[in-house]
């Protein structure tokens, strides 16, 4: 885990993939307590797959900050992932999404119900590579496994990803990071920007060229 930045009220991560996001026995909270000391809470959640971007508050004061500006919208977040073939060069996705808890996934469902939520994503084709694509996502909603199930519903499963994808990938982590946030900082009010890049690994290096990585 990476500490980009920390002040009395957040703390800027860069959270490791296989790392939970919440706060349990080797979760991102208890490794920011253990690093700076202090409280440390979830405020937004990363797949347990997932790296990249996490700020977490160091209060009770800042999580209630940064919760109202992701329930108001106001809170951007902006992912980097590879997904098998080639999508429209940019677009908005929109489904009805439905959580399966026993099975713990996420489908597109066909009409309106019970446990269904709107889902929006909005994307931009950044580059393709041996029949593969790298795409930004900005999220309008924050559904659980979202992206993954969104772009595998229309045939482009994230590479790596063996819960909605395919097992041809082989053994490669899935190639989903959060690379972007952005929000008003909880008791100042300045606007925030921070960034991180995907790790030097496959299939990120195959976009060496469009993306900084790390």
């Amino acid at each position: 885990m990476d500490i980009l930045y920390h002040d009395n009220d957040i703390a800027v991560c860069i959270k490791p993939p296989r790392v939970l996001s919440t706060d349990e026995a080797g979760g991102m909270p208890s490794l920011v307590r253990a690093a700076l000391g202090g409280d440390a809470r979830t405020v937004h959640r990363l797949d347990a797959a997932v790296g990249g971007m996490m700020v977490l508050a160091r209060g009770s004061a800042a999580a209630g900050e940064l919760s109202r500006q992701i329930r108001d919208g106001e809170f951007h977040k902006a992912y980097l992932a590879v997904v098998h073939g080639v999508p429209d060069a940019h677009g908005t996705m929109r489904d009805l999404l439905r959580r399966d808890r026993a099975r713990r996934m996420t489908f597109v469902a066909d009409t309106p119900g019970r446990g269904v939520q709107e889902a929006v994503l909005d994307y931009e084709r950044l580059g393709a590579a041996d029949g593969l694509s790298l795409v930004y996502i900005t999220l309008r909603t924050g559904r659980t496994h979202q992206i993954r199930c969104q772009f595998a519903a229309r045939s482009h499963p994230l590479v790596g990803d063996r819960k909605y994808g395919t097992l041809a990938d082989g053994e490669c982590g899935i190639a989903l990071w959060s690379h972007e946030l952005a929000f008003a900082h909880p008791a100042t009010g300045e606007r925030l920007c921070f960034s991180a890049a995907p790790p030097e690994k496959y299939p990120w290096t195959l976009f060496g060229r469009i993306i900084k990585i790390t």
